[in-house]
């Protein structure tokens, strides 16, 4: 059994910065996690939280983990402490243009999470979902924030399509839940509009009507002629296609509703821990579907055969959770709606533009070629659907 660290190496939290609290404070929190009235802090170490995605607005992740002394034992204790800021304050905010930098700074509003963890969301969710609980939410300037948060042990195993099927249901149950409605402020809005506006007019669809993007040696191969004059088509018809959009239904949404961002706790198959709420918003009902059926995909780490099947079965499953809180919506114009989401925050920024930049595509040609293939998947969707 190792021993405890003594004088100042049992005590180090220097990396977390500003985001660090003081003993007192952390003494509370661990007594607070661990469930007794006090504590006595033995060690307290803190370290990165290795992570193989980088997100714009978050600036660190660490684990907190220690020791600490109650009534003559002595417990451990683990924290999760996420840094989030503006995205102004990225490396990546420099390659924006001025005249482009106001539109973008407003399009991904890093204080949605602080504000979620500092609501009583995790009450009214429904069963089914929960979150990680917040032992505090710090203002660390007027452009970041730092959240100490349990820790989730969870399965990591890949999801078969049952699992993405409960999830879907739930997701569907969060959408129209009366009783998540009145938090769906605490996010943003008019997230169709936004969208179209500061990411595909200003930065999309003008990559994709230029030569350069295509005759790139990863793209020409993959997003071939049809495929790349399809994608040019539908770019015409955004103004349609967001119009039709604004007269869709509206519910709740996490946002950001993908696989690693719904943590299956303790062996539940049946439960997930939402986390990340960075993009949680008022939108369209379906909107969380994308992500669910796309995040992996974008990542190399499920191909895009699949997406016919996963997608029947989400459909279906978040149909049954929206009338199981109430919500009667036609099938055939969920699937509209549905296919038109895809086809905006995943169909056209299916090829990769940072190739442009300079920044390396995201894996390798097999990656781009999924991402062509899903792309092809979602043009047909469309195509399958009529306007309500």
């Amino acid at each position: 059994m190792e021993s405890e660290p003594e004088g100042d190496e049992a005590f180090d939290r220097a990396i977390l910065g500003s985001a660090d609290v003081g003993d007192e404070a952390l003494a509370s929190m661990v007594a607070d996690q661990l469930g007794v009235d006090a504590v006595e802090l033995v060690s307290c170490r803190a370290e990165v939280a290795e992570y193989d995605l980088e997100a714009l607005t978050t600036a660190g992740r660490f684990w907190v983990h220690g020791t600490a002394r109650h009534a003559g034992t002595v417990s451990p204790y683990t924290f999760f402490v996420k840094v989030v800021r503006s995205w102004t304050r990225s490396p990546q905010f420099r390659n924006v243009p001025e005249s482009q930098r106001e539109i973008a700074a407003s399009s991904l509003p890093w204080r949605n999470e602080p504000d979620v963890y500092r609501s009583d969301l995790e009450a009214r969710l429904p069963v089914g979902l929960s979150m990680p609980r917040a032992y505090g939410v710090l203002d660390l300037d007027e452009l970041s924030a730092g959240l100490w948060l349990q820790s989730i042990e969870h399965d990591a195993r890949p999801w078969r399509a049952g699992t993405f099927a409960r999830a879907a249901y739930l997701l569907g149950r969060l959408a129209a839940s009366t009783t998540v409605r009145p938090l769906r402020a605490l996010g943003s809005t008019d997230v169709v509009r936004g969208y179209a506006h500061a990411r595909l007019e200003y930065q999309v669809l003008p990559a994709l009507h230029g030569e350069d993007l295509w005759a790139h040696p990863l793209i020409a191969p993959a997003f071939g002629g049809d495929l790349r004059d399809r994608l040019l088509r539908a770019g015409d018809a955004l103004p349609g296609i967001v119009e039709e959009l604004q007269g869709a239904p509206l519910g709740t949404a996490h946002g950001d509703a993908c696989p690693r961002n719904l943590l299956r706790a303790g062996g539940h198959q049946e439960s997930f821990v939402l986390i990340d709420f960075g993009f949680w918003c008022e939108a369209p009902l379906g909107f969380d579907l994308t992500q669910l059926l796309i995040g992996e995909l974008q990542l190399g780490e499920r191909p895009a055969s699949e997406l016919p099947h996963l997608d029947a079965v989400c459909l279906s499953a978040y149909h049954r959770g929206l009338a199981d809180e109430g919500c009667d919506v036609p099938l055939d114009a969920l699937r509209r709606t549905h296919a038109l989401l895809m086809l905006l925050f995943f169909g056209f920024s299916a090829v990769p533009l940072e190739v442009l930049y300079g920044s390396p595509a995201p894996g390798s040609a097999h990656v781009v070629l999924e991402r062509a293939r899903a792309a092809s998947f979602v043009l047909d969707l469309v195509d399958s659907t009529t306007r309500t």
